[in-house]
């Protein structure tokens, strides 16, 4: 468990205590580990990245991301975290561009970003990487996927049951390093005392559904979460790389009592 306490200079508002876990695994069927994630709660920046391309093209990808992403620097707003962060994704972007130019292949990477400012936050994405908050047992994906089959599912054609074992589901419709710009959706809102978020690659949902990490992050520690999370998707075959990242926003007065008790 790592507690980050809100003090000035910090992006997270002072009621809250910052308590975020991660892991990731190669899984149970592949050898490389193409999936990323990035925690780091000084900057109020929190993602998982899961690149594409095969021999060794997706981990570029990924690394990519993460790489711009610690170059963001501590902000003075939250329009500021917001500007850094969109200008990072453009510098990845190229980045990664530049590779598939040079190998003459298609690489890209899924992009799921949590950044945190004062009370508010922010999802940005791109691609079926997910991030969901569970707020008071409820558990919400904030994310929407841009998949083929999403689209399907949208339009009626398909119900999310079938989605699940359409064979074409991993097929995705965004992707940083595809284009000449990142296409990144957006969602914000304002946090509350008591949220989680776990932010994931594809390769956890493909094995475990909201109700399961619901029923393992809700009033878990976060590193805890994380490491249930990724041994179930384990357990239920492992059939790609799976990254997990896990933060909670507790109540700083919360927090203290624990201290002082103990807990």
């Amino acid at each position: 468990m790592t507690d980050v306490p809100s003090l000035p200079g910090l992006p997270v508002a002072p009621r809250f205590v910052v308590r975020h876990g991660s892991l990731t695994h190669v899984g149970a069927v592949r050898t490389l580990n193409e999936d990323r994630c990035f925690v780091a709660p000084e900057l109020g920046v929190y993602a998982v990245a899961d690149g594409m391309g095969g021999h060794a093209a997706g981990d570029i990808a990924s690394t990519a991301v993460v790489q711009a992403l610690a170059s963001i620097g501590p902000a003075v707003t939250a329009k500021d975290l917001l500007a850094r962060l969109e200008d990072r994704m453009l510098q990845a972007n190229a980045a990664i561009r530049a590779v598939a130019e040079a190998r003459g292949q298609l690489v890209g990477t899924t992009v799921a970003i949590l950044i945190v400012f004062g009370s508010d936050f922010a999802c940005l994405w791109a691609g079926d990487s997910r991030i969901y908050r569970i707020r008071d047992g409820a558990i919400a994906q904030l994310t929407h996927d841009h998949t083929e089959v999403q689209i399907l599912v949208d339009s009626g054609a398909l119900t999310p049951q079938e989605a699940r074992d359409w064979p074409r589901r991993n097929v995705i419709t965004r992707a940083v390093g595809v284009r000449p710009e990142p296409e990144l959706e957006l969602v914000h809102c304002v946090l509350e005392p008591g949220d989680t978020f776990v932010i994931c690659s594809d390769g956890l949902t493909t094995h475990v559904e909201d109700a399961a990490i619901r029923d393992c992050a809700y009033g878990a520690e976060p590193q805890a979460a994380c490491e249930a999370l990724v041994g179930l998707a384990l357990e239920r075959g492992g059939s790609d790389n799976v990254t997990v990242v896990a933060v909670r926003f507790d109540a700083a007065s919360d927090a203290a009592t624990e201290r002082e008790i103990g807990a």
